[in-house]
């Protein structure tokens, strides 16, 4: 974060009270992990007040800037302060002579005034230099501010563009400190910041503008004198230095910015114990399969206990003990399988499958993964099916994956025709064996045993009567008897 300290017409014309400002904001600064700046403002007036009105005493902006001119040399000593201070020097230049100035004196940053954001004759003197450039934005529209960090884009500057309210000083309600979201919105490639002009003694505005995202602060500053009284918008060191403070608490309380903060201990303990513990519902022998069924939620848990957040679908645990119901389910008493990579690469390898074949399938629906000997040998042994229809007929798209066999099963209530859209598949039907290619259909009526497995892959288009999971009878009973042997993959297509 850059912190820029304006000390405007603050110098007063005496450079003496200038190099005293910038000293003082020096001790100010120390211990913060900051970057600070001080900035100048240089104006020509030979050039910049008309002839007729350089004597004008009635004019507030002739009669003030009149009165603290300086000469260039002048100048030079103050920023030659700025920098023996270990500040980066800024300045703002109000004609095209002064930018001259600042580049010929080697300051770090230009900085274009609000009211100058569209003098087109100086904006472009400004875009001629190499100097990044820091904008105020106060009392322009939208389109203008458009037009010029067009501008400046287009000619590859460096910008950092400031939120700022043109009122000296600013009330509270006028901050307007929304602006800052909108336009980190608007310009997301470029730094947002906020040049401040409230009550010196407001401090809750660098917080906010912290939080929204600013990087970059502008304060006016000085050093008040019996011979120079300051203003109501520029800050006293003591008063710099609680703005500053404040925005060190910003920070601090805003935490990490970007990425997902690492938790404390206390607050993972805290979590921990309102977690539901795992525990089971009845009794669990030795090599079963956990399932959601066989087990309850609640608290209070014990260290080492299965929670819920550990029961994943894609996660099977298996009991390497007996429990009784009721007993806690222990980490260390289970053998865990993360099925999530083998899904994964199955929807993968589905979608390459779908590809090559050309047919067109609904996306909102479900994968259903049949995994009759576990997820770990689906593809020696499985099926996905997609169903698109299940009323009193039924519509459901089968694909096999090279080398899978689907297990001889059939159903009591179902009459299925198989429409084969891609690949071959090998079909046993009863005692028949046939071979099914492209465009092949073959009729299965209900209660035919019926097997059929893949070498190519293929993509089944299975057309039937209502279908029902607990309608589908297995020769082998080992498959009956698992009943966690499908997997639901939704938003697959993504």
């Amino acid at each position: 974060m850059l912190f820029i300290l304006e000390m405007a017409n603050n110098h007063m014309g005496d450079v003496a009270h200038g190099r005293r400002i910038i000293r003082e904001m020096r001790e100010v600064c120390a211990g913060f992990d900051f970057r600070f700046a001080i900035k100048l403002q240089y104006r020509h007036l030979p050039d910049f007040i008309h002839p007729d009105y350089r004597t004008r005493t009635d004019l507030k902006f002739v009669k003030r800037f009149s009165e603290t001119a300086l000469s260039w040399d002048d100048y030079r000593r103050l920023k030659d302060a700025i920098v023996e201070h270990g500040f980066l020097s800024v300045c703002t230049p109000w004609d095209e002579a002064s930018v001259d100035k600042i580049v010929e004196h080697g300051f770090d940053y230009l900085k274009v005034p609000s009211c100058y954001l569209t003098d087109w004759p100086l904006v472009e003197k400004i875009a001629a230099t190499s100097l990044p450039l820091v904008i105020s934005t106060a009392g322009e529209p939208f389109e203008e501010i458009d037009r010029t960090v067009s501008f400046f884009q287009h000619r590859n500057k460096r910008l950092t563009i400031m939120h700022c309210v043109g009122e000296y000083p600013t009330a509270d309600a006028n901050l307007q400190l929304n602006q800052i979201d909108l336009l980190r919105h608007r310009y997301a490639d470029v730094e947002i910041g906020y040049s401040t002009h409230e009550s010196p003694e407001q401090y809750e505005s660098v917080m906010m503008a912290i939080a929204k995202g600013a990087t970059v602060f502008e304060k006016h500053v000085g050093v008040p004198a019996e011979k120079y009284p300051l203003n109501a918008y520029s800050a006293t060191p003591g008063q710099v230095r609680r703005w500053l403070e404040a925005a060190q608490q910003a920070v601090a309380m805003g935490g990490v910015a970007g990425s997902r903060h690492e938790s404390s201990a206390a607050e993972r303990a805290t979590l921990a114990e309102l977690h539901r513990a795992v525990f089971a519902r009845h009794a669990i022998r030795v090599g079963e399969v956990i399932r959601l069924e066989d087990v309850f939620l609640a608290i209070p848990g014990r260290p080492g206990q299965l929670v819920g957040q550990d029961l994943s679908k894609y996660t099977e645990y298996r009991a390497t003990r007996a429990y009784a119901p009721k007993e806690a389910i222990m980490r260390d008493s289970v053998t865990a399988t993360d099925t999530r990579s083998l899904v994964h690469g199955v929807v993968h390898d589905v979608k390459a499958l779908l590809k090559a074949s050309g047919a067109i399938v609904p996306a909102q629906f479900d994968l259903e993964l049949s995994h009759h000997y576990g997820l770990e040998r689906f593809r020696e042994f499985g099926s996905t099916a997609i169903t698109v229809v299940n009323r009193e007929y039924c519509m459901r798209i089968i694909l096999m994956l090279p080398g899978q066999r689907h297990p001889e099963q059939w159903h009591k209530l179902k009459d299925e025709t198989y429409h084969l859209l891609y690949g071959e598949i090998d079909l046993m039907l009863g005692e028949e064996r046939r071979r099914c290619v492209k465009n092949d259909v073959v009729i299965i009526p209900r209660g035919v045993r019926h097997a059929f497995s893949s070498v190519t892959g293929a993509v089944i288009e299975e057309i039937s009567s209502a279908y029902s999971q607990a309608d589908s009878y297995y020769t082998d009973p080992a498959i009956m008897q698992d009943a966690s042997r499908k997997t639901y993959v939704t938003n697959w297509m993504d």
